[in-house]
């Protein structure tokens, strides 16, 4: 069931009957509006479940940086 040319047209004309051409401009801005909030607030779920992952990276790196630092440090005594 896609959504064609022919089936936009219907559903404007719909609309701009129901709400009329003074409302529409607005209703088409607050739509827009409401939409942009939504995309922020699941934009910041996703980065916050990114940055739990690097959260746990880094938890686990300084161990071998501290191995790398080590290694290291023994071939410049020998």
């Amino acid at each position: 069931m896609a959504v064609g040319p022919t089936s936009m047209i219907v559903i404007a004309v719909v609309a701009l009957i129901i709400f009329g051409p003074k409302k529409l401009p607005q209703f088409g801005r607050a739509m827009g509006s409401t939409l942009k909030e939504f995309k922020d607030a699941t934009k910041g779920l996703a980065t916050d479940d990114d940055d739990e992952e690097e959260e746990l990276e880094r938890k686990k790196q300084p161990k071998k940086i501290e191995a790398v630092e080590v290694e290291k440090a023994e071939e410049t005594r020998v």
